[in-house]
């Protein structure tokens, strides 16, 4: 059964222009193209792409993404890579939710210090103006929750 990239989409939720950078990233295989050019799928191309929407979700990055999915090809093996995999993972995720804790409090910290006065006077203002006005390392907040692509 063979279906086109618009097809794909509907079937996995997944939108065209992401199946077709995943192509390019090498988390999908090129997909062979009909007489007129246009790519074609089937259902393991489909449930690929699944575990691959699945993971980005839980926040995997592309790179463990393609070792979980060359681990795939190897049923037998053991799992232990698999699970070094998701450690490494968890704490990721663990450092991140220590940095967004620092940031939320950081952020909680200058509202409070706010007088809700004039933006002449504003604590939050002067906190964002000068670094030094924090009282701890609260990291990048674009680092601690990356964009999901």
């Amino acid at each position: 059964m063979e279906f086109s990239i618009g097809e794909l989409s509907r079937r996995t939720g997944v939108k065209v222009p992401t199946i077709r950078y995943y192509e390019a990233a090498g988390l999908m295989p090129p997909a062979p193209r009909s007489e007129g050019g246009q790519r074609r799928y089937g259902r393991a191309d489909a449930e690929r792409l699944t575990f691959i929407r699945h993971a980005r979700e839980l926040g995997f990055e592309p790179d463990a993404i393609r070792e979980l999915l060359a681990l795939t090809a190897e049923p037998d093996r053991s799992c232990s890579e698999v699970d070094a995999i998701a450690v490494r993972h968890l704490r990721d995720v663990e450092r991140r939710i220590a940095s967004l804790g620092r940031l939320r409090d950081e952020l909680g910290r200058m509202i409070a210090e706010c007088s809700h006065g004039r933006v002449g006077d504003c604590r939050v203002i002067e906190t964002l103006g000068d670094h030094q006005h924090c009282i701890s390392e609260h990291g990048d907040a674009r680092e601690a929750a990356p964009a999901l692509r």
